[in-house]
């Protein structure tokens, strides 16, 4: 009785009252504090909805503050007036009184502009070289100062090339020189035609001025209001000592390139909403590309997360880009404002699962009672049957599964116990047939062992004459081979006869036609003999006719002597003879020396025809018998040809006789690949055969242990039948 006091945690009651306790306990804590999540972040997400459509009117209203300073900028810009008095302060030969009237004019116009707006602390136009007394103001305000970082922003004025500049708000204006907050527009007046005229203006708005913009903006209970720089610098904040620090928490939309303050040149818009990073949850700025969990973005536009603050706390923010200046309004507040009322779940949810574990307990131990108890009895009676006692049966009168399984239970004991009775008479006769198999089963494995021996035999036969038989075949395949060779051989020689025999035809040719080319220079040898002793003969026959001629040109000469005696002799009145006898003598020179120049070069043509008739008569040998090696030549190759066209005709017949031995070798090629096939085929036949009696002398041998077996576990079953109570 004690121990039934004990907890049996193996027990299937004890399983299922865990199963189901714990089921409900946490099926209730899941739905509580899922409700209470759920709740939670459904409130911070319509928080935030209708906290991003205040910031993103709080923006609109700061671009349009902002658009109209840069509108009033622009007028300045491009109003004539004001250009021509900015040219006339600047021009060296204008008056005392024209310069003082323009400066009363600028000076006038930026008066009523800061009295026109009382959100203006005040207008200047500063010159470009910085001195105050060359800038112009509105009244009120300090003069110019040019310490090194307002030099700085200056520089950035001057990179925008004419397009607006927006400053943070500096907690003592741009100049470091007011009692009170301010923040400033700049832009350069640009003058392209007189580039002296050319000034800074600067617009500085109050810092109130963004505190009554931001007045109806309200995030939460304790929230705070920021704008942001593109460094995550603060640019506006209710406290003036977080002016141009680094805000711990920040949007991630820092674009690359950015520079502090600097305005986006007009006509230029922000990247639309979505496309840019979202913010660090921790508050610090992540790497570019990383969005951080919990970040959302509706349709519209409207940008909110949840991110922690310096203490860890976590904060709802909403934030919205301005399009007129590269700076982002950021509002946030803690969670914990909008989210005390979704805090009522969690004791609610702590009541329901105290309430659920009552009921649990309660329902546990209803299923102990109703199957736990039940299932153990039938366990019990279970391990008696186990011990040899088929005489337990139950007592359960219940028509649920517990019922039927007790009654299932007596009808199988019943059952048992018959089959006992039975499996004893079968054991016996199990016993007797098994001595029977037993001594079948050796007669059969004797048989199967003389198979297999025989069977082996055959098969070594069948691989010695598959062996052979590839033996052959491969020498069938080399000599086939050899053959091949053979007859390309063949065909590349007779190729080559025919080579050879087309050549000696060819040279046949040439030689004639050298013949023939030879004796024709034969005979233009002999002509050139014949003409070269009718030159001669000429060159005799001009020597002759000018033998007379030269002995006329020295009787000219000796007349032309006698004839200018003569004329000398007559005076004055042979003159004209003088002068006729020396033109005589003078051509009679001339005459000598053509008819010596004619002389020569017969003497010449005469030694050179000698020369040619003696090469020519040298040569004539030599080309008699050139002639005669000529025709020898052309018998020669004729020969060539003949022995060629013998030699070709055996080639041809050595190549039929390789054909037919190829057809021959193909042949034997085929019948050894028949021998080898069936070979293969008896060999693998045999091997098959071999293999089953191999096997079946296996299956004998397992047979015999198995009819031993066999035989044992029948004498076991007849001793396990005996511990049966039927």
């Amino acid at each position: 009785m004690r121990q039934r006091r004990f907890i049996n945690f193996s027990s299937v009651g004890v399983k299922l009252f865990v199963i189901l306790f714990c089921t409900i306990v946490l099926l209730s804590s899941v739905l509580g504090l899922t409700s209470y999540y759920a709740a939670k972040g459904i409130i911070t997400d319509e928080v935030a909805a209708a906290s991003s459509q205040s910031i993103v009117q709080a923006a609109d209203k700061l671009d349009f503050l902002f658009a109209e300073y840069e509108a009033l900028s622009r007028q300045f810009a491009v109003d004539p007036a004001l250009k021509a008095d900015m040219e006339t302060v600047n021009l060296p030969t204008a008056g005392t009184v024209a310069r003082a009237a323009a400066e009363d004019r600028i000076r006038r116009k930026l008066d009523s502009v800061r009295g026109s707006d009382e959100r203006l602390l005040g207008v200047r136009l500063v010159a470009r070289s910085m001195v105050d007394a060359e800038s112009y103001k509105s009244t009120g305000i300090s003069g110019v100062r040019s310490d090194e970082g307002i030099l700085a922003r200056m520089k950035e004025i001057d990179n925008a090339k004419g397009n607006p500049v927006w400053f943070p708000v500096r907690a003592k204006g741009f100049f470091d020189a007011y009692s009170q907050s301010a923040m400033t527009m700049g832009r350069l007046l640009r003058n392209i035609q007189n580039p002296a005229a050319e000034y800074y203006m600067l617009i500085e708005v109050k810092g109130q001025a963004l505190t009554d913009v931001l007045s109806n903006l309200h995030i939460g209970l304790g929230g705070e209001i920021r704008i942001l720089d593109s460094s995550g610098r603060v640019t506006y904040s209710a406290d003036d000592a977080l002016l141009g620090q680094a805000s711990y928490i920040h949007t991630g939309e820092l674009k690359a390139g950015a520079q502090t303050g600097v305005q986006k040149k007009e006509g230029q818009k922000l990247p639309a909403a979505g496309k840019s990073e979202e913010p660090d949850l921790t508050g610090k700025r992540e790497s570019e590309g990383q969005e951080p969990a919990g970040a959302r973005q509706g349709e519209d536009g409207k940008r909110s997360f949840t991110a922690g603050d310096e203490q860890g706390s976590p904060q709802l923010v909403v934030y919205q880009p301005l399009s007129t200046a590269d700076w982002t309004l950021m509002g946030y507040a803690p969670v914990s404002d909008f989210t005390r009322s979704a805090d009522r779940l969690l004791y609610i949810t702590l009541l329901v699962v105290l309430a659920a574990a009552l009921i649990g307990l309660v329902i546990g131990y209803v299923l102990v009672r109703l199957i736990g108890r039940p299932l153990g009895k039938l366990a019990r009676l279970m391990e008696e049957g186990e011990r040899g006692n088929l005489q337990v049966r139950t007592s359960f009168k219940g028509q649920d599964e517990i019922g039927r399984l007790g009654y299932s239970f007596n009808r199988m004991m019943e059952q048992i116990s018959r089959l006992a009775g039975q499996s004893s008479s079968s054991a016996a006769e199990v016993l007797a047939t098994s001595e029977q198999l037993v001594a079948a089963s050796g007669a059969i494995s004797g048989q199967a062992s003389e198979v297999a021996t025989a069977t082996g035999e055959i098969a070594g036969g069948a691989a010695s004459l598959a062996a052979e038989a590839e033996s052959s075949n491969a020498k069938v395949e080399l000599m086939g081979g050899k053959t091949s060779e053979v007859a390309e051989n063949n065909a590349v020689m007779a190729a080559s006869a025919g080579k050879v025999m087309e050549v000696s035809g060819q040279g046949a040719e040439r030689m004639k036609k050298l013949v023939a080319q030879s004796e024709g220079v034969l005979k233009l040898m002999d002509l050139i003999q014949e003409n070269s002793a009718m030159l001669r003969d000429s060159t005799v026959l001009i020597r002759s006719i000018l033998s007379p001629m030269i002995a006329m040109n020295k009787q000219t000469n000796i007349l032309a002597l006698n004839a200018s005696i003569e004329a000398v002799r007559a005076g004055a009145a042979g003159r004209g003879f003088i002068v006729i006898a020396n033109e005589i003598r003078g051509l009679a020179k001339q005459s000598s020396e053509s008819i010596a120049s004619v002389s020569r070069i017969t003497g010449e043509i005469s030694g050179h025809i000698e020369n040619t008739v003696k090469v020519v008569n040298e040569a004539a040998p030599m080309f008699d018998s050139q002639l005669a090696l000529v025709r020898e030549s052309s018998l020669i190759f004729g020969s060539v040809r003949a022995e060629m066209e013998v030699f070709s005709g055996v080639l041809n017949q050595s190549s039929a006789a390789v054909s037919e031995l190829a057809e021959y070798q193909q042949q034997l090629g085929q019948s050894m690949a028949s021998v080898i096939s069936v070979v293969q085929q008896t060999s693998a036949s045999t091997e098959e055969v071999a293999s089953m009696s191999s096997q079946q002398f296996t299956v004998s041998r397992e047979l015999v242990a198995l009819s031993h077996r066999l035989e044992e576990l029948a004498e076991q079953l007849k001793q396990s039948m005996i511990s049966f109570q039927g």
